[in-house]
Protein backbone atom coordinates (compact mmCIF):
# COMPACT_ATOMS: atom_id res chain seq x y z
CA UNK A 1 0.00 0.00 0.00
CA UNK A 2 1.07 3.58 -0.65
CA UNK A 3 1.92 5.39 2.10
CA UNK A 4 -0.61 8.44 2.46
CA UNK A 5 0.83 11.84 1.92
CA UNK A 6 -1.17 13.19 4.70
CA UNK A 7 0.27 17.15 4.17
CA UNK A 8 -1.97 17.56 1.53
CA UNK A 9 -4.16 17.36 3.88
CA UNK A 10 -2.83 19.92 6.07
CA UNK A 11 -4.37 23.60 7.13
CA UNK A 12 -2.39 26.57 8.16
CA UNK A 13 -4.04 28.70 10.72
CA UNK A 14 -1.83 30.95 12.73
CA UNK A 15 -2.28 33.63 15.39
CA UNK A 16 0.32 36.32 15.00
CA UNK A 17 1.17 40.13 15.60
CA UNK A 18 -0.27 42.09 12.88
CA UNK A 19 2.45 43.46 10.73
CA UNK A 20 2.90 46.86 8.50
CA UNK A 21 2.35 44.36 5.09
CA UNK A 22 -0.87 43.77 6.69
CA UNK A 23 -2.50 47.12 6.82
CA UNK A 24 -4.08 46.70 2.94
CA UNK A 25 -5.49 43.20 4.22
CA UNK A 26 -7.11 44.66 7.70
CA UNK A 27 -8.61 47.50 5.19
CA UNK A 28 -10.31 44.95 2.88
CA UNK A 29 -11.22 43.05 5.79
CA UNK A 30 -12.38 46.13 7.81
CA UNK A 31 -14.51 46.62 3.98
CA UNK A 32 -16.23 43.55 4.35
CA UNK A 33 -17.16 43.15 8.45
CA UNK A 34 -18.60 46.88 8.75
CA UNK A 35 -19.76 47.75 5.45
CA UNK A 36 -21.66 50.57 6.62
CA UNK A 37 -19.68 51.82 9.06
CA UNK A 38 -16.51 54.30 8.87
CA UNK A 39 -13.57 52.39 8.26
CA UNK A 40 -9.94 52.10 9.95
CA UNK A 41 -7.52 54.65 7.87
CA UNK A 42 -4.11 53.86 7.12
CA UNK A 43 -2.68 56.32 9.41
CA UNK A 44 -4.21 54.94 12.59
CA UNK A 45 -2.98 51.47 12.03
CA UNK A 46 0.53 52.47 11.42
CA UNK A 47 0.21 54.19 15.00
CA UNK A 48 -1.21 50.97 16.63
CA UNK A 49 1.73 49.81 15.07
CA UNK A 50 4.25 52.29 15.95
CA UNK A 51 2.78 52.69 19.70
CA UNK A 52 1.96 49.32 20.63
CA UNK A 53 2.75 46.16 18.63
CA UNK A 54 2.02 43.95 20.75
CA UNK A 55 -1.47 44.86 21.35
CA UNK A 56 -2.73 44.43 17.07
CA UNK A 57 -3.15 40.44 16.90
CA UNK A 58 -4.68 39.10 13.37
CA UNK A 59 -5.35 35.05 12.43
CA UNK A 60 -4.20 34.03 9.15
CA UNK A 61 -5.78 30.97 7.15
CA UNK A 62 -4.38 28.98 4.14
CA UNK A 63 -2.64 33.13 3.65
CA UNK A 64 -5.03 35.64 4.15
CA UNK A 65 -6.41 37.32 6.93
CA UNK A 66 -9.55 36.37 7.90
CA UNK A 67 -9.87 38.28 11.35
CA UNK A 68 -8.35 41.20 13.70
CA UNK A 69 -7.95 42.90 16.49
CA UNK A 70 -6.66 46.12 17.81
CA UNK A 71 -6.46 47.37 21.62
CA UNK A 72 -4.07 49.51 24.01
CA UNK A 73 -3.62 50.13 27.62
CA UNK A 74 -5.35 52.71 29.82
CA UNK A 75 -5.92 53.57 33.58
CA UNK A 76 -9.70 53.29 33.23
CA UNK A 77 -10.35 55.13 36.10
CA UNK A 78 -9.20 58.58 34.18
CA UNK A 79 -11.75 58.43 31.62
CA UNK A 80 -15.29 59.24 32.15
CA UNK A 81 -18.13 56.95 32.49
CA UNK A 82 -19.90 57.49 29.49
CA UNK A 83 -16.78 57.84 27.36
CA UNK A 84 -17.04 57.26 23.73
CA UNK A 85 -14.95 55.30 21.09
CA UNK A 86 -13.32 58.21 20.12
CA UNK A 87 -12.32 59.68 23.49
CA UNK A 88 -10.74 56.13 24.42
CA UNK A 89 -8.93 55.79 21.49
CA UNK A 90 -7.97 59.34 20.42
CA UNK A 91 -9.81 59.09 17.71
CA UNK A 92 -8.52 55.71 16.68
CA UNK A 93 -4.96 56.84 16.81
CA UNK A 94 -4.63 55.54 20.14
CA UNK A 95 -1.50 58.08 21.08
CA UNK A 96 -3.30 58.19 24.71
CA UNK A 97 -2.14 54.64 25.35
CA UNK A 98 -0.35 54.19 28.74
CA UNK A 99 2.44 51.59 29.14
CA UNK A 100 1.99 51.89 32.91
CA UNK A 101 -1.87 51.74 32.97
CA UNK A 102 -3.93 49.12 34.45
CA UNK A 103 -6.28 48.02 31.96
CA UNK A 104 -5.84 46.74 28.52
CA UNK A 105 -8.90 48.37 26.46
CA UNK A 106 -10.34 46.54 23.01
CA UNK A 107 -11.12 48.61 20.48
CA UNK A 108 -12.19 46.14 17.56
CA UNK A 109 -12.36 42.57 16.83
CA UNK A 110 -13.31 41.51 13.62
CA UNK A 111 -13.99 37.98 11.92
CA UNK A 112 -14.54 37.47 7.63
CA UNK A 113 -18.44 36.60 7.58
CA UNK A 114 -17.15 33.54 5.47
CA UNK A 115 -14.94 32.27 8.39
CA UNK A 116 -17.23 32.89 11.65
CA UNK A 117 -18.20 29.51 13.25
CA UNK A 118 -14.69 28.87 13.38
CA UNK A 119 -13.88 29.61 16.36
CA UNK A 120 -11.72 33.01 14.64
CA UNK A 121 -13.01 35.16 17.30
CA UNK A 122 -12.37 33.15 20.32
CA UNK A 123 -8.31 32.91 19.28
CA UNK A 124 -8.05 36.61 19.37
CA UNK A 125 -9.90 37.03 22.40
CA UNK A 126 -7.40 34.42 23.83
CA UNK A 127 -4.64 36.34 22.79
CA UNK A 128 -5.71 39.30 24.00
CA UNK A 129 -6.15 37.21 27.72
CA UNK A 130 -2.74 35.81 27.22
CA UNK A 131 -0.96 39.06 26.85
CA UNK A 132 -3.00 40.93 29.64
CA UNK A 133 -1.64 37.64 32.05
CA UNK A 134 1.65 38.29 30.48
CA UNK A 135 1.76 42.30 31.19
CA UNK A 136 0.32 41.49 34.43
CA UNK A 137 -3.01 43.52 33.63
CA UNK A 138 -5.83 43.91 36.36
CA UNK A 139 -8.49 43.56 33.72
CA UNK A 140 -9.45 43.87 29.85
CA UNK A 141 -12.33 46.27 29.57
CA UNK A 142 -14.38 46.60 26.05
CA UNK A 143 -16.76 48.62 24.51
CA UNK A 144 -18.88 46.25 22.84
CA UNK A 145 -21.57 46.50 19.94
CA UNK A 146 -25.05 45.24 19.97
CA UNK A 147 -25.83 44.88 16.77
CA UNK A 148 -29.46 43.39 16.63
CA UNK A 149 -30.68 45.83 19.18
CA UNK A 150 -32.41 47.94 16.11
CA UNK A 151 -34.52 45.12 15.62
CA UNK A 152 -36.02 45.28 19.35
CA UNK A 153 -35.73 48.98 19.83
CA UNK A 154 -39.56 49.76 19.75
CA UNK A 155 -40.13 47.66 22.46
CA UNK A 156 -37.29 47.31 24.85
CA UNK A 157 -35.00 49.82 26.14
CA UNK A 158 -31.01 49.17 25.44
CA UNK A 159 -30.88 47.76 29.30
CA UNK A 160 -33.50 45.30 29.04
CA UNK A 161 -32.25 44.37 25.68
CA UNK A 162 -28.87 43.08 27.59
CA UNK A 163 -31.05 41.78 30.28
CA UNK A 164 -32.41 39.69 27.65
CA UNK A 165 -29.46 38.43 25.98
CA UNK A 166 -27.82 38.11 29.25
CA UNK A 167 -30.68 35.81 30.13
CA UNK A 168 -30.34 33.54 26.80
CA UNK A 169 -33.87 34.80 25.70
CA UNK A 170 -32.37 36.91 22.86
CA UNK A 171 -29.20 36.59 20.90
CA UNK A 172 -27.07 39.49 19.92
CA UNK A 173 -24.18 37.68 17.60
CA UNK A 174 -21.76 40.39 19.59
CA UNK A 175 -22.99 40.35 23.10
CA UNK A 176 -23.80 37.03 23.22
CA UNK A 177 -20.32 35.92 22.14
CA UNK A 178 -18.70 38.12 24.46
CA UNK A 179 -20.63 36.52 27.73
CA UNK A 180 -19.65 33.28 26.52
CA UNK A 181 -15.97 34.91 26.61
CA UNK A 182 -16.23 35.52 29.97
CA UNK A 183 -17.10 39.41 30.11
CA UNK A 184 -19.72 41.01 32.26
CA UNK A 185 -21.82 43.98 31.30
CA UNK A 186 -20.86 47.31 34.01
CA UNK A 187 -22.61 50.05 32.31
CA UNK A 188 -24.25 50.85 28.57
CA UNK A 189 -22.91 53.50 27.02
CA UNK A 190 -24.86 56.12 24.92
CA UNK A 191 -23.37 57.81 21.67
CA UNK A 192 -20.59 55.10 21.90
CA UNK A 193 -20.07 54.96 17.84
CA UNK A 194 -21.64 57.55 16.11
CA UNK A 195 -21.79 55.53 13.07
CA UNK A 196 -23.39 52.42 14.59
CA UNK A 197 -26.94 52.49 13.27
CA UNK A 198 -27.47 48.85 14.29
CA UNK A 199 -26.45 49.37 17.70
CA UNK A 200 -28.67 53.02 17.93
CA UNK A 201 -25.30 53.87 19.17
CA UNK A 202 -25.10 52.64 22.21
CA UNK A 203 -22.83 49.72 23.92
CA UNK A 204 -22.37 48.20 26.41
CA UNK A 205 -18.92 48.28 28.50
CA UNK A 206 -18.06 44.78 29.75
CA UNK A 207 -15.45 43.86 31.71
CA UNK A 208 -12.94 40.60 32.01
CA UNK A 209 -10.76 40.29 35.19
CA UNK A 210 -7.54 38.76 35.03
CA UNK A 211 -7.70 36.60 38.47
CA UNK A 212 -3.71 36.04 37.89
CA UNK A 213 -2.47 39.76 38.17
CA UNK A 214 -1.13 40.85 41.30
CA UNK A 215 -0.31 44.23 42.31
CA UNK A 216 3.54 45.00 41.99
CA UNK A 217 5.53 48.05 43.26
CA UNK A 218 5.79 49.60 39.42
CA UNK A 219 2.05 49.50 39.02
CA UNK A 220 1.51 51.40 41.85
CA UNK A 221 -0.23 54.70 40.58
CA UNK A 222 2.31 56.91 40.28
CA UNK A 223 2.12 60.76 41.79
CA UNK A 224 5.39 61.83 39.96
CA UNK A 225 8.14 60.69 37.10
CA UNK A 226 10.81 63.27 37.36
CA UNK A 227 13.66 63.03 34.99
CA UNK A 228 16.36 65.01 35.57
CA UNK A 229 18.24 66.78 32.40
CA UNK A 230 21.51 68.28 32.80
CA UNK A 231 22.22 70.73 29.26
CA UNK A 232 25.67 71.52 28.30
CA UNK A 233 26.36 74.99 27.01
CA UNK A 234 29.73 73.85 25.32
CA UNK A 235 32.41 76.55 24.98
CA UNK A 236 34.08 75.45 21.49
CA UNK A 237 37.85 76.90 21.95
CA UNK A 238 41.30 75.84 20.51
CA UNK A 239 42.27 72.13 21.35
CA UNK A 240 45.39 70.37 20.31
CA UNK A 241 44.18 66.58 20.58
CA UNK A 242 41.20 64.12 20.80
CA UNK A 243 42.62 63.47 24.17
CA UNK A 244 41.65 67.13 25.13
CA UNK A 245 38.62 67.23 23.94
CA UNK A 246 37.73 64.24 26.01
CA UNK A 247 38.80 65.54 29.00
CA UNK A 248 36.52 68.30 28.61
CA UNK A 249 33.51 66.21 27.44
CA UNK A 250 33.69 63.77 30.63
CA UNK A 251 34.11 67.30 32.95
CA UNK A 252 30.58 67.80 31.79
CA UNK A 253 29.46 64.11 32.37
CA UNK A 254 30.50 64.13 35.79
CA UNK A 255 28.81 67.21 36.86
CA UNK A 256 25.73 65.55 35.42
CA UNK A 257 26.11 62.54 37.13
CA UNK A 258 26.93 64.80 39.98
CA UNK A 259 23.31 66.72 39.92
CA UNK A 260 22.13 62.66 39.58
CA UNK A 261 20.83 63.60 36.05
CA UNK A 262 19.03 60.95 34.07
CA UNK A 263 20.08 63.21 30.74
CA UNK A 264 23.25 64.75 30.15
CA UNK A 265 22.68 66.99 26.26
CA UNK A 266 25.29 68.47 23.90
CA UNK A 267 24.77 70.71 21.64
CA UNK A 268 25.11 70.02 17.72
CA UNK A 269 28.73 69.91 15.50
CA UNK A 270 30.30 69.15 19.11
CA UNK A 271 33.15 67.52 17.56
CA UNK A 272 34.10 70.05 15.38
CA UNK A 273 35.95 71.29 17.69
CA UNK A 274 38.45 69.08 16.46
CA UNK A 275 39.02 70.40 13.74
CA UNK A 276 40.82 73.13 15.50
CA UNK A 277 44.05 71.13 15.24
CA UNK A 278 43.59 69.85 11.92
CA UNK A 279 45.47 71.30 9.34
CA UNK A 280 42.81 71.68 6.57
CA UNK A 281 41.52 75.01 5.25
CA UNK A 282 38.92 73.81 2.50
CA UNK A 283 35.50 72.74 4.87
CA UNK A 284 34.60 69.89 2.96
CA UNK A 285 38.22 68.21 2.84
CA UNK A 286 37.90 68.96 6.95
CA UNK A 287 34.53 67.41 7.86
CA UNK A 288 35.88 64.40 5.89
CA UNK A 289 38.81 64.26 8.03
CA UNK A 290 36.67 64.81 11.40
CA UNK A 291 34.83 61.54 10.03
CA UNK A 292 37.67 59.74 10.58
CA UNK A 293 37.51 60.07 14.82
CA UNK A 294 33.65 58.61 14.61
CA UNK A 295 34.98 55.35 16.32
CA UNK A 296 36.71 57.36 18.78
CA UNK A 297 33.69 59.81 19.47
CA UNK A 298 31.57 56.24 19.58
CA UNK A 299 33.99 54.79 22.39
CA UNK A 300 34.22 57.64 24.20
CA UNK A 301 30.53 58.54 24.91
CA UNK A 302 29.46 54.86 25.36
CA UNK A 303 32.31 54.76 28.42
CA UNK A 304 30.99 57.93 29.93
CA UNK A 305 27.54 56.94 29.72
CA UNK A 306 28.26 53.62 31.25
CA UNK A 307 30.82 55.21 33.58
CA UNK A 308 28.96 58.05 34.94
CA UNK A 309 25.09 55.97 35.13
CA UNK A 310 23.41 59.20 32.98
CA UNK A 311 22.38 58.80 29.32
CA UNK A 312 23.83 61.31 27.12
CA UNK A 313 22.65 62.95 23.86
CA UNK A 314 26.12 63.51 22.63
CA UNK A 315 25.80 66.77 20.26
CA UNK A 316 26.08 65.52 16.98
CA UNK A 317 29.35 64.47 14.57
CA UNK A 318 29.44 64.36 10.78
CA UNK A 319 29.88 60.71 9.89
CA UNK A 320 30.69 59.21 6.07
CA UNK A 321 28.77 56.36 4.74
CA UNK A 322 28.64 55.90 1.41
CA UNK A 323 30.89 58.63 0.32
CA UNK A 324 28.12 60.94 1.86
CA UNK A 325 28.88 62.44 4.78
CA UNK A 326 25.35 63.29 7.23
CA UNK A 327 25.15 64.97 10.69
CA UNK A 328 24.20 62.85 13.11
CA UNK A 329 22.79 62.89 16.74
CA UNK A 330 23.94 59.78 19.03
CA UNK A 331 21.98 58.48 21.90
CA UNK A 332 24.47 56.70 24.51
CA UNK A 333 22.42 55.11 26.91
CA UNK A 334 23.88 54.58 30.24
CA UNK A 335 22.63 50.62 29.64
CA UNK A 336 25.93 50.51 27.03
CA UNK A 337 23.18 50.50 23.72
CA UNK A 338 23.59 53.33 21.41
CA UNK A 339 20.77 54.98 18.63
CA UNK A 340 21.58 57.56 16.16
CA UNK A 341 18.83 60.06 14.43
CA UNK A 342 20.49 61.66 11.03
CA UNK A 343 19.68 65.51 10.78
CA UNK A 344 16.48 65.56 8.28
CA UNK A 345 16.76 68.87 6.82
CA UNK A 346 20.72 70.27 6.25
CA UNK A 347 21.10 74.10 5.62
CA UNK A 348 21.54 76.46 2.79
CA UNK A 349 25.13 76.72 4.89
CA UNK A 350 25.53 72.97 6.03
CA UNK A 351 25.01 72.13 1.84
CA UNK A 352 27.08 74.96 0.31
CA UNK A 353 30.14 74.68 2.83
CA UNK A 354 30.06 70.67 3.97
CA UNK A 355 27.78 69.17 1.23
CA UNK A 356 26.13 67.67 4.25
CA UNK A 357 23.54 64.97 3.23
CA UNK A 358 19.79 64.61 4.67
CA UNK A 359 18.39 61.65 6.83
CA UNK A 360 15.54 60.52 5.42
CA UNK A 361 13.53 58.97 9.28
CA UNK A 362 12.15 60.50 12.58
CA UNK A 363 13.22 58.14 15.37
CA UNK A 364 11.58 57.75 18.37
CA UNK A 365 13.64 56.15 21.11
CA UNK A 366 12.59 53.98 24.05
CA UNK A 367 15.05 54.52 27.44
CA UNK A 368 14.82 54.23 31.61
CA UNK A 369 12.92 57.24 31.59
CA UNK A 370 10.58 56.87 28.85
CA UNK A 371 10.34 57.43 24.89
CA UNK A 372 12.51 60.27 23.33
CA UNK A 373 13.52 61.86 20.06
CA UNK A 374 16.12 63.97 18.71
CA UNK A 375 15.38 66.96 15.86
CA UNK A 376 18.86 68.29 15.19
CA UNK A 377 18.96 72.14 15.39
CA UNK A 378 16.70 73.50 11.77
CA UNK A 379 14.63 70.02 11.92
CA UNK A 380 12.83 71.75 15.11
CA UNK A 381 11.83 74.56 12.73
CA UNK A 382 9.62 71.91 10.40
CA UNK A 383 6.74 71.15 12.84
CA UNK A 384 5.60 67.89 11.14
CA UNK A 385 8.54 66.30 12.54
CA UNK A 386 7.88 67.13 16.31
CA UNK A 387 4.01 66.07 15.60
CA UNK A 388 5.07 63.10 13.71
CA UNK A 389 7.80 62.00 17.12
CA UNK A 390 4.97 62.67 19.62
CA UNK A 391 2.31 60.54 17.99
CA UNK A 392 4.88 57.88 17.65
CA UNK A 393 5.04 58.26 21.81
CA UNK A 394 7.85 60.44 22.18
CA UNK A 395 7.78 62.85 25.66
CA UNK A 396 10.09 64.85 25.37
CA UNK A 397 12.75 65.77 21.94
CA UNK A 398 16.12 66.93 22.19
CA UNK A 399 17.26 69.76 19.94
CA UNK A 400 21.45 70.03 20.06
CA UNK A 401 21.73 73.42 18.13
CA UNK A 402 25.18 75.25 16.82
CA UNK A 403 23.32 79.07 15.58
CA UNK A 404 26.28 82.15 14.41
CA UNK A 405 23.70 84.78 15.39
CA UNK A 406 21.36 85.75 17.54
CA UNK A 407 18.22 85.28 14.84
CA UNK A 408 19.21 82.10 14.31
CA UNK A 409 19.41 80.96 18.09
CA UNK A 410 15.88 82.80 18.11
CA UNK A 411 14.16 80.51 15.53
CA UNK A 412 15.37 77.30 17.47
CA UNK A 413 14.25 79.04 20.65
CA UNK A 414 10.60 79.96 19.72
CA UNK A 415 10.14 76.86 17.31
CA UNK A 416 10.94 74.41 20.34
CA UNK A 417 9.03 76.57 22.92
CA UNK A 418 5.70 76.03 19.78
CA UNK A 419 6.80 72.25 19.47
CA UNK A 420 6.29 72.03 23.51
CA UNK A 421 3.28 73.71 23.76
CA UNK A 422 1.20 72.60 20.48
CA UNK A 423 2.44 68.65 20.94
CA UNK A 424 2.07 68.88 24.76
CA UNK A 425 5.84 67.45 24.83
CA UNK A 426 8.72 68.97 26.62
CA UNK A 427 11.64 70.20 24.60
CA UNK A 428 15.32 70.71 25.62
CA UNK A 429 17.77 73.10 23.16
CA UNK A 430 21.33 72.63 23.95
CA UNK A 431 23.83 74.81 22.63
CA UNK A 432 27.75 75.75 21.54
CA UNK A 433 29.21 79.05 22.83
CA UNK A 434 32.54 80.37 22.15
CA UNK A 435 34.71 80.36 18.84
CA UNK A 436 36.86 78.81 16.86
CA UNK A 437 38.73 81.15 14.87
CA UNK A 438 41.22 78.53 13.74
CA UNK A 439 38.53 76.68 11.30
CA UNK A 440 36.51 77.70 8.53
CA UNK A 441 32.81 78.41 8.93
CA UNK A 442 32.75 77.49 12.51
CA UNK A 443 33.91 81.40 13.20
CA UNK A 444 31.74 82.33 16.45
CA UNK A 445 28.77 80.91 18.41
CA UNK A 446 25.68 82.73 19.79
CA UNK A 447 23.66 80.43 22.15
CA UNK A 448 21.80 80.21 25.39
CA UNK A 449 20.40 76.88 25.94
CA UNK A 450 17.39 76.07 28.23
CA UNK A 451 13.80 72.94 28.94
CA UNK A 452 10.97 74.11 27.61
CA UNK A 453 7.41 72.73 28.90
CA UNK A 454 4.29 72.61 27.73
CA UNK A 455 2.26 76.25 28.96
CA UNK A 456 -0.08 75.14 31.49
CA UNK A 457 -1.08 75.74 35.50
CA UNK A 458 0.80 71.76 35.80
CA UNK A 459 4.17 73.50 34.49
CA UNK A 460 6.56 76.47 34.64
CA UNK A 461 4.83 79.60 34.33
CA UNK A 462 6.49 80.64 31.81
CA UNK A 463 6.52 77.54 30.17
CA UNK A 464 10.77 77.71 30.97
CA UNK A 465 11.96 74.52 32.75
CA UNK A 466 15.66 76.37 33.14
CA UNK A 467 17.75 78.29 31.06
CA UNK A 468 21.53 79.31 31.32
CA UNK A 469 22.98 82.67 31.17
CA UNK A 470 23.55 83.66 26.86
CA UNK A 471 26.90 83.16 25.28
CA UNK A 472 28.84 81.47 28.66
CA UNK A 473 30.28 78.23 29.72
CA UNK A 474 27.76 77.01 31.74
CA UNK A 475 24.85 74.30 32.47
CA UNK A 476 21.40 74.31 33.11
CA UNK A 477 20.03 71.20 35.22
CA UNK A 478 16.16 71.21 35.47
CA UNK A 479 13.59 68.53 36.97
CA UNK A 480 10.50 67.58 34.20
CA UNK A 481 7.65 65.20 35.09
CA UNK A 482 6.42 62.75 32.40
CA UNK A 483 3.67 61.63 35.31
CA UNK A 484 2.24 65.75 34.93
CA UNK A 485 2.45 65.50 31.26
CA UNK A 486 0.54 62.86 30.41
CA UNK A 487 -2.25 63.54 32.96
CA UNK A 488 -2.28 67.17 30.95
CA UNK A 489 -2.31 65.64 28.25
CA UNK A 490 -6.07 63.93 29.54
CA UNK A 491 -7.04 66.68 31.59
CA UNK A 492 -5.40 69.88 30.90
CA UNK A 493 -6.72 73.24 30.06
CA UNK A 494 -6.22 72.53 26.52
CA UNK A 495 -5.82 69.27 24.77
CA UNK A 496 -3.74 70.02 21.49
CA UNK A 497 -3.34 66.42 20.84
CA UNK A 498 -6.98 64.99 21.52
CA UNK A 499 -8.26 68.01 19.52
CA UNK A 500 -7.18 68.16 16.37
CA UNK A 501 -9.11 68.01 13.57
CA UNK A 502 -8.29 64.79 12.34
CA UNK A 503 -11.38 64.87 9.79
CA UNK A 504 -9.94 67.58 8.40
CA UNK A 505 -5.95 67.20 8.17
CA UNK A 506 -3.32 64.76 8.48
CA UNK A 507 0.41 64.34 8.31
CA UNK A 508 1.37 61.56 6.23
CA UNK A 509 4.87 60.20 6.37
CA UNK A 510 6.24 58.50 3.68
CA UNK A 511 8.54 55.50 4.21
CA UNK A 512 11.49 55.47 2.04
CA UNK A 513 13.07 52.90 4.56
CA UNK A 514 11.80 49.77 5.22
CA UNK A 515 13.02 49.66 9.02
CA UNK A 516 11.02 53.15 9.54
Amino acid sequence: MTKLDISKFEKHIELRNIRREDIDNILTLQAVCFPNMEPWTRDQLESHLDIFPEGQFCVEYEGKIVGSCSSLIVNFDEYDDQHTWGDITDNGYITNHDPEGFNLYGIEVMVHPDYRRMKIGHRLYEARKNLARRLNLKSIIIGGRIPNYHKHANELTPRAYVEEVENHILYDPVLSFQIMEGFSVKRINTGYLPDDAASAKFATLMEWNNIDYHPKSRRVYRMSFPVRICVIQYMMKKIDSFEDFARQVEYYADVAADFGSDFAVFPELLTTQLMSFLDEKRPDHAVRQLATFTEQYIQLFTELAVKYNVNIVGGSHFVEEDRQIYNVAYLFRRDGTIEKQYKIHATPNERRWWGIAEGDQVKVFDTDCGKVAIQICYDIEFPELARHATDKGAGIIFVPFCTDDRQGYLRVRYCAQARAVENQVYTVIAGTVGNLSQVENMDIQYGQSAIFSPSDFSFARDGIVGECSPNVETVVVGDVDLETLRRSRNTGSVRQLRDRRRDLYEIRWKSLRTDE
